[in-house]
């Protein structure tokens, strides 16, 4: 399946890079690289040979600068830009919460705007030293109104305050303080961290990763009392596994766990 506006590429580890590559425009999320970025995560989805998906970028210094605007300066009916053109964003992001498998952003480079959500949908973060994550629409005359639905599930509610009002762009090392990068790293560090992170993921049972992942994303919206609940259950579930029980056999007879999925 070809692509115009990504790369697309799936290791004999595991490991799926989903990489932006309009980097003329910065990867500015057009319709078009929105939609195969759907598409990108769906092939994943469905396939049982990837085992953690990771987003990255072509551009040296951006991961992308976020929606494209003369996309937003386009004469089309209101109605065709609420069911299509921003109907995309909400539709990744669901998408990287419903994907069954672990994701982690590569933030290469600058990560903004509607970006910045992509991040923020991701599962992982690392960040390259020099990188810098914002949200700057008002600064057009917009507001980061779906990315707000991630902020506050990620970001303290003061910080994301000011991430999203004042429309500044802060550094790596801030966007890990504040809890939107997991990790920062040096340029020379970079490419090795992330292929060690996506392959240690890679690594875990296909099955008790979708388990989890699951219950990560449902979870997050419960009440207390009813996510234990949830959870008790997704526990009881996992004990019921042939990987389960195959990860404690490996672990005492000192061993690497051989996966069945089942």
């Amino acid at each position: 399946m070809g692509y115009e506006t990504l790369r697309y590429d799936v290791a004999d580890t595991g490991v799926a890079t989903v990489a932006l590559d309009r980097p003329d425009t910065r990867n500015a999320l057009s319709g078009e690289l929105m939609e195969e970025l759907c598409r990108a995560l769906e092939v994943a989805r469905d396939d049982a040979a990837v085992r953690c998906v990771v987003l990255a970028s072509t551009h040296p210094t951006v991961f992308s600068a976020g929606g494209d605007l003369a996309g937003f300066t386009a004469d089309v009916p209101l109605i065709h830009r609420h069911l299509e053109t921003t109907a995309r964003f909400p539709r990744v992001f669901r998408l990287l919460g419903e994907l069954g498998k672990p994701s982690l952003c590569a933030a290469g480079g600058h990560v903004l705007a509607g970006a910045l959500g992509i991040a923020l949908a991701c599962d992982l973060v690392i960040a390259r030293e020099g990188a810098r994550f914002g949200t700057p629409e008002l600064n057009v005359g917009l507001f980061p109104f779906m990315v707000t639905a991630l902020a506050y599930r990620n970001i303290g509610r003061k910080a994301a305050n000011e991430l999203l009002l004042l429309g500044e762009q802060i550094p790596a090392e801030e966007a890990q303080r504040i809890g939107i990068v997991n990790r920062v790293v040096p340029a020379e560090a970079f490419d090795a961290t992330v292929a060690d992170w996506a392959q240690r993921l890679a690594a875990q049972s296909p099955l008790l990763m979708r388990l989890g992942k699951d219950a990560m994303f449902r979870q997050q919206d419960m009440g207390f009392v009813d996510a234990l609940d949830y959870l008790q259950a997704q526990l009881s579930l996992a004990f019921a596994t042939d990987d389960a029980e195959e990860g404690v056999r490996a672990f005492f007879e000192k061993r690497a766990p051989v996966w069945r999925g089942s």
